[in-house]
């Protein structure tokens, strides 16, 4: 059983970067392939971003390419999402979350995940 914790987040202006962390407090997250979604005030779960299980294959979501970047630490289980030039758009709980079977590839699709961290609050200012 994987269950991941999420850190970072949190208020930044417009133009601005944040980081977000995924972890897990019990099992390891080396064997799944990592993805990140984000779900703003009235919307639908969108995909963000995902990683494989070595770090060596990556998916973003087109408004995000070249803003945003996936990777992975297996030495320390940890998946980062680094966020950079900021949008107001880009105001949204974010949620890691690990794919429902170990050794396969990322998706862009929430349910080919099945353990989701607790997400967390960005919001960017204008």
């Amino acid at each position: 059983q994987v269950q991941l914790v999420q850190s970072g987040g949190g208020l930044v202006q417009a133009g601005g970067s944040l980081r977000l962390s995924c972890t897990t407090s019990g099992g390891s997250l080396v064997t799944y392939a990592v993805g990140w979604f984000r779900q703003a005030p009235g919307k639908g779960r969108e995909f963000v971003a995902a990683i494989s299980r070595s770090g060596g294959s990556t998916r973003y979501e087109d408004s995000v390419k070249a803003r945003f970047v996936v990777s992975r630490d297996n030495a320390e289980n940890t998946v980062m999402l680094q966020m950079n030039s900021l949008k107001p758009e880009d105001t949204a709980v974010y949620f890691c979350a690990a794919h429902k079977q170990p050794y396969w590839t990322e998706s862009s699709y929430d349910f080919d995940y099945g353990y989701w961290g607790q997400g967390t609050q960005v919001t960017v200012s204008s």
